[in-house]
């Protein structure tokens, strides 16, 4: 049996867009995504604020749209698509991050998810299920546009303060669940493999490109410290990227329980020795990244989630009450971190070369 392959290539801002190219092509992308199918760009937005390493790149989504048009697959075909949390803004993030005007560039669909006219169903997934089943007892609700349909998922690299990591596993998190999504948080992990029983039912072809260029660690996925590493990943396993790209970040892929439990489910594979990666040699790649560190709204979650307030899980966050959690995040993340800490990195990232690429592309309206 061959091993799964994930391509990784260091790469710069003048030839980044022709790297994503050469990346996707050493990871036979098209081996898995049929050309015949509709294709959907699952953009990561994890705050309506541009934050280094926070959301998917401009550059990213415009690489992957350049190649793919480069290599016959229709713009009628592929489209963006975004999902909607309690606390994110998808519509204001897609213009903050520069999105929309890359896929406007290309004449390419942008979807909502979540707006009127986008059927959402009832799914019965038929492999085995760890936790979604007793989470929405009514039915998992997924998207109908997405069945059938090929997915390349477009994360970044960092930290996450739920998850260590985050890559293409919770990538799936925002575009196959309603935004109710946050039920699941308490079994954050098993959520993830869940949803990636789920893809493997309903897609046609699934994909994953990680963009490193700016790369975050700390409390993420959005109060993070900013690096630039300037490294680009891409596989057809999504479990097989997202251990690369632990590996690369310091951490034990296979000590990460969303990994260890895809790869013991034979969902993918998650132990680095048994990963053939192409490109660029990674072998002594260590960038030390940290994880356990939270914010004081992290910390507040992690004591519903797993504390001493978890008998309070249900009527804090299911019940007409939970509108508090969402204002409390906004209060805490836009009105104070945002603007006491993060602005300041901000205008160091907006230095480096990546910052400057950047703000070379258009904002749009």
């Amino acid at each position: 049996m061959s091993k799964p392959v994930v391509a990784v290539i260091k790469t710069k801002p003048e030839t980044v867009l022709e790297d994503y190219g050469k990346l996707m092509r050493l990871a036979n992308y098209q081996d898995y995504l049929p050309k015949d199918k509709p294709l959907g760009l699952k953009i990561n937005i994890s705050w309506h604020y541009w934050y280094p390493a926070c959301s998917t790149t401009p550059w990213q989504l415009e690489g992957v749209i350049k190649t793919l048009l480069a290599d016959g697959y229709a713009a009628d075909k592929v489209y963006g698509c975004h999902n909607r949390t309690v606390v994110v803004s998808a519509k204001r993030g897609e213009i903050e991050n520069k999105h929309k005007p890359v896929l406007e560039k290309y004449g390419l669909k942008n979807v909502h998810l979540y707006e009127p006219g986008e059927e959402w169903i009832t799914y019965q997934p038929k492999g085995k299920m760890l936790v979604l089943p007793e989470i929405y007892p009514n039915g998992i609700q997924i998207p109908k546009r997405l069945i059938g349909s090929n997915v390349i998922h477009l994360p970044t690299m960092k930290t996450h303060v739920f998850t260590t990591i985050t890559g293409a596993m919770k990538n799936a998190f925002g575009g196959l669940l309603h935004e109710k999504r946050h039920w699941t948080h308490s079994v954050i992990h098993e959520t993830l493999v869940d949803l990636l029983t789920i893809q493997k039912e309903i897609h046609s072809g699934i994909f994953a490109v990680t963009d490193a260029t700016f790369a975050g660690d700390g409390p993420g996925p959005r109060c993070m410290h900013i690096h630039t590493p300037g490294y680009i990943l891409a596989s057809a396993d999504q479990v097989a990227i997202d251990a690369i790209a632990a590996k690369m970040m310091g951490f034990d892929p296979l000590s990460l329980k969303f990994i260890r439990l895809a790869h013991e489910a034979g969902l993918g594979c998650g132990d680095p020795k048994e990963i053939e990666v192409v490109g660029d040699d990674i072998a002594e790649i260590n960038f030390h990244m940290a994880a356990h560190q939270n914010t004081f709204a992290s910390r507040g979650q992690k004591f519903i989630y797993w504390g001493p307030l978890k008998p309070l899980e249900n009527m804090l966050l299911r019940t007409r009450i939970a509108p508090w959690s969402y204002y409390a995040s906004r209060l805490y993340h836009d009105l104070y971190w945002y603007r006491c800490t993060g602005k300041g990195r901000i205008k160091e990232a907006l230095k480096t070369d990546w910052g400057k690429l950047f703000e070379s592309y258009p904002r749009g309206a």
